[in-house]
């Protein structure tokens, strides 16, 4: 199996929350999801939740991923969210009016899997949306840049990165994203 993994670097603002939500979306429909598919409106929220949460919470930049399967195979979608913070997610219970603290309770409602796990100096929470029905093909023009199939990656991960305008500037390596629940 291989994997397309797309990243953007996300500022220490919350306003890139919203920048965060549009690249998300275009590169949903560049996989071939549907704008409007329930699948797509998902991952946007928990993309919208993750990145929030990063960014208000640690007040430092963080990197956004997206991991799409190959086409024609029962698809799951894989968010990660990387920040500078050592600190564990800490998840909250709102009462009533409270404007937050529903962020991890909605990741824990949406996805079919979430964790957390260390990253480097700082932390990565990711979260898991199971499609149920294969992906389909990617147009030519949907990928976001020329993937590279990674030698050796324990699923053939394809990775492409984009920098702070969301522009496609960097082919990296890395290793697959077999996880649990559990982290």
């Amino acid at each position: 199996m291989q994997v397309l993994q797309v990243q953007l670097e996300v500022g220490p603002d919350p306003a890139e929350v919203g920048r965060a939500r549009r690249w998300a979306r275009s590169r949903l429909v560049g996989s071939g999801i549907g704008d409007d598919e329930p699948l797509a409106e998902t991952l946007i929220l928990l993309i919208s939740e993750l990145v929030t949460n990063a960014v208000v919470h640690t007040g430092c930049p963080a990197v956004l991923r997206m991991l799409f399967g190959s086409a024609g195979e029962v698809g799951t979608v894989r968010v990660e969210v990387a920040d500078a913070s050592g600190c564990p997610p800490r998840p909250r219970h709102a009462e009533g009016d409270d404007t937050n603290g529903r962020g991890l309770e909605l990741v824990d409602g949406l996805a079919d899997r979430w964790g957390w796990q260390p990253e480097g100096a700082g932390k990565q929470i990711w979260c898991e949306v199971d499609s149920g029905v294969p992906l389909p093909a990617r147009a030519a023009s949907g990928v976001p840049a020329v993937p590279v199939v990674v030698p050796g990656a324990a699923f053939g991960v394809q990775r492409a990165v984009a920098g702070a305008s969301g522009v496609p500037v960097v082919p990296v390596t890395g290793s697959g994203i077999a996880q649990s629940r559990n982290g």
